[in-house]
């Protein structure tokens, strides 16, 4: 399994990013705020998840090990799939995403787009205690943001 590629931005776009690593392009999905990142960098590390399926092996890398551990802990809720993964954490920064998971406010994870009241309850309800054992909770550097 793949842990991270590091090497030459060859492609950038909000979507995803081409990694050059000695001659060989790594097509990896990006979330916006991996983008922000790495936006204007030559070189870049991205954190990579790898899904392999019946038709096609496709890359997810993320600026930080954090943001891919959230990741991996959203597409464990039943109904979300990498690309609603991908979208939340476009939505909301990782720090975010954990105080609203903390805080159990629906109303954030509602105003996502593909996430209705029932999904971001069982996000919720399946991740917060996760959350707070995995020591993914940060207590002094959440930001509260209220719709």
């Amino acid at each position: 399994m793949l842990d991270y590629v590091r090497g030459e931005v060859a492609e950038l776009a909000p979507a995803n990013a081409v990694i050059d690593c000695q001659g060989v392009g790594y097509m990896c999905n990006i979330s916006l705020n991996t983008y922000s990142a790495i936006q204007g960098k030559k070189e870049a590390k991205l954190y990579v998840y790898e899904a392999i399926r019946e038709d096609a092996h496709v890359l997810f890398g993320f600026a930080s090990k954090q943001e891919r551990e959230l990741f991996l802990l959203l597409i464990s809720v039943s109904g979300i799939g990498g690309n609603t993964a991908r979208t939340i954490l476009s939505a909301l920064s990782p720090s975010e995403l954990v105080n609203v998971i903390a805080s159990e406010n629906t109303q954030v994870l509602k105003a996502v787009k593909g996430i209705g009241l029932k999904t971001a309850q069982r996000i919720i309800v399946e991740l917060k205690d996760k959350i707070q054992n995995d020591g993914l909770a940060m207590g002094g550097d959440a930001v509260e943001i209220e719709i």
